[in-house]
């Protein structure tokens, strides 16, 4: 028994004035047919007798269900506010957005066990913020504009942060295939040194495009392995027509952290031009690593995307991998800048 708090006043207990106090016991019991045991809250009297408030029996009730609940397999009761919060939606549209009667949420959260099919249901929509969306595009119409509003954007939030995530394992998927330490330049893929590259690269550079990003931070990781005997970002590089690319660029660019705006050039060809995100700050780069980043710039920061390209085609790197094979770093003591 562990007490919460003693306060002293009338004891309904024993009719008395006195220290009560209020006390957590661990309870066991079964429901459906399991055994279960959980945590519930008790006013204490001296005389060894405990007594529950209406506000504890409805605590203790729900709390002896989400112990069945945890042992079965299902959401708890806070799983499924957890849930309608993210979303920022009251029980009764929650209920209306899933298609269920209008308090069937509001039991689930106080006390009611949901069934199997209810609980797969709110497991979908919390994983897939995107399904969510559509069900609450298709309720648009008996929830009010306001609390429409409000979820959407709450959806669109969570949809975007597991849109980053889906990219992540992507990425790390592609580059679980690479293990040579002459092709990741001796160091695991680290997204986080990524974006902070592409950031200081467009901090310092004006006009920073995609190919010519692509080949500033390839000429980083090979000096950086030109230098140390290691890369800084553990990208793995293609030998492509217009020059080195690392292996999932298209994912690489849409991820959290990195900004770009499209630019049209003509009917037929759309560039991208690439911005630090605001308040950008270093925290994975090392000193030596910001110098590497320093020195390429110097290098090669002021060209224009062909003249980079003309470069890194006479890299001997670059010469002497085929044609969309990857580019070991075992070149790096020949590359043009040290």
């Amino acid at each position: 028994m562990k007490i919460i708090k003693t306060e002293k006043r009338l004891c309904f207990v024993c009719m008395e004035e006195h220290e009560v106090k209020t006390v957590r016991v661990t309870d066991i019991e079964e429901f459906k047919g399991e055994e279960v045991s959980f945590e519930s809250t008790y006013e204490y009297c001296d005389d060894d007798e405990f007594i529950e408030s209406e506000e504890m029996i409805r605590s203790n009730s729900l709390a002896m269900k989400d112990a069945y609940r945890e042992k079965v397999g299902l959401l708890t009761s806070k799983d499924i506010i957890n849930i309608r919060d993210k979303y920022n939606v009251s029980q009764k549209n929650f209920s209306r957005v899933l298609g269920w009667g209008r308090s069937t949420v509001t039991r689930y959260e106080n006390h009611h066990v949901q069934d199997r099919a209810h609980d797969d249901i709110l497991r979908k929509i919390n994983s897939d913020p995107k399904w969510y969306i559509e069900m609450l595009i298709r309720a648009k119409e008996n929830i009010s504009e306001k609390a429409y509003e409000v979820s959407y954007k709450a959806a669109r939030e969570a949809f975007e942060k597991k849109h980053n995530e889906y990219l992540i394992d992507y990425i790390e998927s592609l580059y679980a295939q690479f293990i040579d330490d002459k092709i990741t330049g001796g160091v695991n893929l680290n997204l986080n040194k990524v974006v902070e590259m592409i950031n200081y690269f467009a901090s310092k550079v004006s006009s920073l495009h995609k190919v010519k990003l692509m080949k500033m931070l390839w000429y980083a990781d090979s000096v950086s392995y030109k230098r140390k005997g290691k890369s800084i970002s553990g990208l793995v590089y293609n030998a492509l027509p217009m020059g080195a690319v690392p292996e999932g660029y298209d994912q690489i660019v849409d991820l959290d952290g990195v900004q770009y705006e499209t630019v049209s050039y003509d009917e037929e060809y759309t560039g991208y031009k690439f911005y630090p995100v605001e308040g950008f700050e270093i925290k994975e780069l090392t000193s030596d690593e910001v110098e590497v980043l320093d020195t390429v710039i110097a290098e090669v920061g002021h060209f224009n995307s062909r003249g980079i390209i003309d470069k890194m085609h006479d890299e001997e790197a670059y010469k002497c991998t085929d044609s969309n094979c990857v580019i070991p770093f075992s070149f790096a003591e020949q590359l043009s800048i040290d």
